[in-house]
C-alpha cells in the first residue's frame, strides 16, 4: 500500500466516524462506507499528481525562458498549478 493510499485510509476512517458520531450521516457499513470514501480520496490524489506533473512538463517546456528571467520555479509552479485546476475544475 502507497503512502497515498495509506493516508487516504486514515482520512477516510476519521471522516466516517466523524460523520456516524455525529449523527451527519446515516451509515448502516461503516466498513463500505470507508472503503468509498477512501476510493474518493485516492482518486482526488492521483488528480492532483497529474496536475503536478503536467505543471512541471510546462515549466520544463519553458525552462529557457524562465531560467532567463529573474522568476522564481515555485512561484511559477504554483501559479501552473492553479490556473490549471481551475481550466480543469478541480479544487485545490
Amino acid at each position: 500500500m502507497g503512502r497515498r493510499d495509506e493516508l487516504a485510509g486514515r482520512m477516510a476512517e476519521a471522516v466516517v466516524k466523524r460523520l456516524v458520531g455525529r449523527k451527519l450521516a446515516d451509515v448502516r457499513d461503516e466498513g463500505r462506507a470507508r472503503e468509498v470514501v477512501q476510493r474518493i480520496l485516492a482518486e482526488n490524489f492521483q488528480a492532483e499528481d497529474k496536475l503536478d506533473a503536467d505543471a512541471r512538463s510546462l515549466l520544463m517546456d519553458n525552462a529557457k525562458l524562465i531560467r532567463d528571467s529573474a522568476s522564481d520555479y515555485k512561484r511559477l509552479f504554483a501559479l501552473v498549478k492553479a490556473k490549471l485546476a481551475k481550466e480543469r475544475g478541480f479544487t485545490l
